[in-house]
């Protein structure tokens, strides 16, 4: 799993595990965002000497991105793309987690039908 922060231009912050959709000519066309998730701070960070390593002084939520699809696959132009980073570790291993019992929600979902 590649798992990235997508910071898109309307503002938003994504989570996803995202590959670069390239034609031929090596030329991105696109990114595909599995299963995203948009990231938003509850409270803002004061950064000042004492706690400047500290990343308990944000607290993050995550939910789905596209609230109203069961689409876990998403593709999005590349116009649409500010920058791709590396999260911190601890919001990659939330991220991970999430997704880790999303899927294990609907493989038991689909083995009580």
């Amino acid at each position: 799993m590649s798992v990235k922060l997508v910071i898109l231009k309307s503002g938003e912050t994504v989570i996803s595990d995202a590959k670069e959709l390239i034609i031929e000519e090596d030329k991105i066309v696109g990114y595909l965002l599995n299963h995203p998730y948009k990231i938003t701070s509850q409270k803002s960070l004061l950064l000042t000497e004492e706690v400047a390593n500290s990343d308990s002084m944000v607290e993050i939520t995550m939910s789905p991105w596209i609230l109203l699809t069961s689409d876990t696959s998403i593709p999005i132009k590349p116009d649409w793309v500010v920058t791709v980073v590396e999260p911190m570790e601890s919001v990659k291993q939330m991220y991970e987690d999430r997704v880790n019992a999303f899927k294990e929600s609907n493989q038991s979902n689909s083995s009580e039908s």
